[in-house]
């Protein structure tokens, strides 16, 4: 399930208690110690949290799972944040790869997502291709770190299977061409399905040649959105990440300039919002279609209302921006977050309306 899928699940599920734990973590060793530690501690302030407010009896589930999301998570496959999710009814974790505010444990009558609202807009979650003849592999990525390779659906293919074996026929340059071909349409099924599955993109790393002949029988074109040339001489997934990172990053600069063209555009139609109050009042309703915010701003406030709130100079209070870009995203609007200044020529926080 991608990030999104999941913690839209989070967010609508109600559930008393439900505990929250949000923490920073490490990417490297020996620094996961730390994590390691920090996160027992979480759990055991967790466990005491809900033994204080709850009878045990109506808790040994949760109680259950305290103790084995503990045992699951692997801290050597930490990132930079992990947010843990935990009722009598399930049991989950994501890790993320921005920091996260504070460490902390909130128990509720529901999930606490604030912590994972403005990393979440953040993150990129797509496939890397890596196709050749020789084999092919798939990889799920997270913004600069491949998650995992994927060992489903045929996945990952050996050579190519398809070869002439007519000595006469050998030297037809159109026939070889038909066997890759067949051998690429066989790749591009798999990769359909799991996109059908996963909702993610994918990026192609691969010669001109291959991605040539995977685009002339590919099912649905589209979902390749980027092509970068294979390098032999560095294909770890060190290498891999990289340059699929790379891709990615320059792909995003453009949809966001893009953006922010379009926005620019929008402001003669009156679909624009720059004011926050408005602006709220607009995506709860359901029409934010397009926002954009800057990097550097964040407003923190103190809700004085269902969709009212006032400006606070406390960072510990919850920042409006990181619930206006949830709204927009649960809603199937789009997100960016930017350093272009350009944008801000409207303002540090810019909305586009589906309707006025």
């Amino acid at each position: 399930m991608a990030t999104k899928d999941k913690i839209l699940q989070l967010a609508n599920e109600r559930n008393n208690p439900s505990v929250t734990i949000s923490m920073n973590t490490h990417r490297v060793h020996p620094d996961t110690t730390k994590d390691s530690i920090q996160l027992k501690n979480l759990l055991a302030e967790a466990e005491k949290q809900v033994l204080d407010k709850y009878e045990r009896s109506t808790i040994e589930p949760l109680l259950a799972n305290i103790v084995n999301v503990g045992k699951e998570i692997d801290v050597r496959l930490n990132l930079d944040s992990l947010h843990i999710f935990l009722s009598n009814n399930n049991k989950e974790y994501i890790r993320l790869t921005w920091p996260t505010y504070a460490d902390r444990v909130i128990v509720g009558d529901k999930f606490d997502i604030r912590s994972v609202i403005k990393s979440f807009s953040r993150v990129e979650e797509y496939f890397i291709l890596v196709l050749s003849q020789g084999g092919v592999h798939l990889y799920e990525a997270m913004n600069d770190t491949i998650t995992q390779e994927i060992h489903r659906d045929n996945f990952p293919f050996t050579e190519n299977p398809y070869y002439v074996t007519n000595l006469d026929l050998k030297s037809d340059p159109d026939l070889q061409d038909d066997m890759i071909r067949k051998f690429f349409r066989e790749v591009d099924q798999s990769v359909v399905k799991i996109f059908n599955e996963e909702g993610l993109n994918v990026l192609v790393i691969s010669t001109a040649a291959n991605y040539s002949f995977l685009q002339q029988v590919a099912s649905k074109p589209e979902i390749y959105v980027g092509h970068s040339l294979i390098n032999y001489n560095n294909a770890s997934e060190h290498d891999i990440i990289r340059q699929g990172w790379e891709l990615f990053k320059d792909i995003q600069f453009k949809n966001r300039t893009k953006a922010i063209v379009d926005m620019n555009e929008s402001v003669s139609e009156g679909l624009v919002i720059t004011d926050l109050q408005e602006m709220y009042r607009a995506v709860v309703g359901g029409r934010g279609d397009v926002l954009i915010i800057h990097e550097d701003f964040s407003q923190p406030v103190k809700m004085t209302g269902e969709k009212t709130f006032e400006f606070v100079d406390d960072p510990t209070m919850p920042d409006i921006t990181s619930a206006i870009a949830w709204e927009v995203l649960s809603k199937n609007g789009r997100v960016f977050f930017t350093n272009q200044d350009e944008i801000k020529e409207l303002g540090p926080i810019v909305l586009k309306a589906r309707y006025k």
